[in-house]
């Protein structure tokens, strides 16, 4: 299979990368998961929609926003992903929700791509974090 160049990442439809951003998102939640312990085998998928749902990561971004946590760069592909038109929305959200987890997984997905490995899981690891600190304030 042909290596992408950091060029050609950069030239991708901005939801291609959001689809790869929402697939290393979703593995390491699960690995999260399993390594924590904390849920049993039937209740996995409903634990990790906590931190995978179109709710949760705008939530994350928007905190991400709020504290620079983001660079300039990842600002931008964020921006390229809300911005794009998927042409449909899912019906359990809203047109801005699901806009905004789109930015935040094509941040993931351009990260993952470029081969910033260890920003990528940064910015998970602190999303996770966020997430485990609003279900603190819920429950």
């Amino acid at each position: 299979m042909a290596q992408l160049r950091i060029e050609d990442v950069k030239q991708l439809n901005a939801l291609a990368l959001a689809y790869m951003g929402d697939a290393v998102l979703e593995q390491k939640v699960r690995e999260q998961l399993l390594l924590a312990g904390r849920a049993k085998p039937n209740h996995l998928h409903k634990e990790a929609t906590h931190y995978v749902s179109a709710k949760a990561q705008s939530m994350v971004v928007h905190r991400l926003l709020a504290e620079g946590f983001l660079t300039d760069e990842e600002i931008a592909v964020f921006k390229r992903g809300r911005n794009a038109k998927s042409g449909s929305v899912p019906k359990n959200t809203d047109v801005q929700t699901y806009r905004n987890s789109s930015g935040f997984e094509a941040v993931l997905g351009y990260l993952y791509l470029t081969k910033q490995t260890e920003r990528v899981y940064e910015v998970i690891d602190y999303a996770i974090a966020i997430v485990e600190q609003s279900k603190g304030a819920t429950t």
